[in-house]
């Protein structure tokens, strides 16, 4: 997943995205602020974004996949970035995700260790 926005980001004249597991493009259209046909043409440029396709071939978002598009919003329209660089700053924040998720995995793990060592000791020092 990409990393947040900030929150001051996110609300910028942006409504609240509703609890809901579909989103239509209409719907996505409307959340984000931009016409259904720059999001079908966004679906062809970042290969992040993949909605489900369903009957009669309609688009249905999933929740993280509207938060991508208003990423991607912001990074071509609030910071100026190209089709380009904006894709490669996903690839980049996607990468930043695995790292951080490796990391996270290697903290979990040692403190998953120190804490056997710690209940070892107290066992040791009670009995």
């Amino acid at each position: 997943m990409p990393p947040e926005m900030p929150e001051s980001v996110q609300a910028a004249g942006l409504p609240p995205i509703p609890a809901k597991r579909y989103f239509s493009i209409g719907e996505v259209s409307d959340l984000c602020g931009v016409k259904a046909h720059v999001l079908r043409y966004w679906e062809q440029e970042f290969s992040q974004l993949k909605p489900v396709k369903r009957s009669g071939n309609r688009r249905y978002y999933q929740h993280h996949e509207v938060l991508l598009v208003r990423r991607i919003r912001h990074l071509l329209y609030d910071e100026g970035f190209t089709i380009s660089g904006a894709r490669n700053r996903l690839d980049e924040a996607a990468i930043q995700d695995q790292e951080n998720a490796i990391a996270a995995e290697q903290a979990r793990a040692l403190l998953a260790e120190l804490r056997s060592e710690v209940e070892a000791t107290l066992g040791v020092l009670r009995g």
